[in-house]
């Protein structure tokens, strides 16, 4: 890409392709999510859920972290403690948010729809959660490892 344009847009070519694929994938599914059913429906779908998300979620985790930063922030050593914790919530919150049906066992007529049992989500989810924790703590003690060795002071 000619530095003018690349002037113009702001971006690698790369970024402009990922872009670009993503609104055709975005589109796609509007197109599949529309098909046979009324779309109004699913615009107060997307309604809903981003006033859900920007009236009670937003706020919820904001305050979440901000408590967490204050609780861990200020010690000596422990900053990297609240980044390291955030991301396996975040992960394992999403995972529940997207399955909470399956995980605590609310949907009847999975089974019979799906010849799967419905029954093994909450230990799967709860292993999901635990090794996602086991990692970010791995990665956090590597971390440390490798600033205790080059003599830094862990943040």
């Amino acid at each position: 890409m000619s530095a003018r344009r690349r002037t113009r847009y702001g971006a690698s070519p790369a970024h402009l392709l990922l872009v670009l694929c993503s609104l055709a994938l975005a589109g796609y599914a509007g197109v599949r999510l529309l098909g046979g059913r009324e779309p109004w429906l699913v615009a107060a779908w997307f309604v809903g859920a981003a006033l859900v998300h920007d009236l009670v979620l937003l706020p919820l985790y904001t305050v979440t972290d901000r408590a967490a930063q204050a609780l861990f922030g200020h010690r000596p050593g422990t900053r990297r403690l609240v980044g390291h914790v955030r991301v396996p919530v975040l992960l394992s919150g999403l995972l529940l948010l997207t399955y909470h049906p399956l995980i605590l066992g609310r949907v009847e007529a999975y089974p019979a729809t799906t010849g799967l049992s419905g029954d093994v989500y909450l230990g799967r989810w709860l292993l999901i959660t635990a090794t996602l924790f086991a990692a970010s703590a791995l990665v956090l003690v590597v971390r440390l490892w490798r600033a205790r060795a080059r003599g830094e002071t862990p943040a």
